[in-house]
C-alpha cells in the first residue's frame, strides 16, 4: 500500500541487524563452514521459527485481539496478569528504557490507535513497547495481510544476515564452540 510504504521502509532498516542474536548466529556458523549463501539463510529462518525468537508477533497480535473485546485495554491487562501471563510486546532484556526501534516506528501518526494500549502497559507495568508490537501496530494499521509484521521481521534482519555471512566467510574461520561436560 502507498501510504505504509515509508513505514515499512523505516522498518526493514530498523531490523536489518540487531548484534549477534540467535539467528544472526546461526547465520554465522553456517557460513564458517562455507556453506551457499541460500543455506546461511535457510539456518536464519530456521532460527527465527523458534518461539523464543520469532513468534513474539502472533502472541502480540492474540493480546491486541484480547484488548480490542475488552471494555478498555488495562482490563485485558488486569487479565493477563491475573492468570499470571507477560504481556507480550512490552519490554526488552537489551532496553530496560525502552526499544528504540519500536518508538521510531510508533512515532508515525498512523499507529497512533494503539497508544492508549502502550499508556495502559506503561502504567500498570513499566514496560514500554518493544519492535514485535510495533511490527504488529504498523501491520494493522496499514491494513496489511496478517502475518506480515513477521515477514517484515525476517525480510528486514534476511539483508543483516547476508552482511553477516559474507562477513564470516572473509575470516575464513570456522565457528567451534568448545564444550565442557559437566553432568552427572
Amino acid at each position: 500500500r502507498p501510504k505504509a510504504a515509508e513505514s515499512i521502509r523505516r522498518a526493514l532498516v530498523l531490523l536489518a541487524d540487531h548484534e549477534l542474536n540467535a539467528s544472526s548466529f546461526a547465520v554465522r556458523v553456517v557460513a564458517s563452514t562455507g556453506a551457499a549463501l541460500t543455506d546461511c539463510l535457510i539456518a536464519g529462518l530456521a532460527a527465527l521459527s523458534g518461539p523464543a525468537h520469532g513468534s513474539a508477533t502472533e502472541r502480540v497480535a492474540a493480546f491486541l485481539d484480547e484488548a480490542a473485546r475488552a471494555a478498555k485495554p488495562a482490563d485485558a491487562i488486569a487479565a493477563r496478569l491475573s492468570r499470571g501471563e507477560p504481556v507480550p510486546g512490552f519490554g526488552h532484556p537489551l532496553y530496560p528504557d525502552g526499544d528504540p526501534r519500536a518508538a521510531v516506528l510508533l512515532a508515525n501518526p498512523a499507529l497512533r490507535k494503539f497508544m492508549p494500549t502502550v499508556r495502559a502497559v506503561e502504567a500498570a507495568m513499566g514496560f514500554r513497547p518493544n519492535i514485535d508490537f510495533a511490527l504488529v501496530a504498523l501491520e494493522r494499521s496499514y491494513r496489511l495481510p496478517p502475518g506480515s509484521a513477521l515477514a517484515l521481521f525476517a525480510i528486514g534482519r534476511s539483508v543483516g544476515w547476508i552482511a553477516h555471512a559474507f562477513e564470516q566467510r572473509a575470516t575464513g574461520q570456522l565457528i567451534r564452540p568448545r564444550a565442557r561436560y559437566v553432568g552427572p
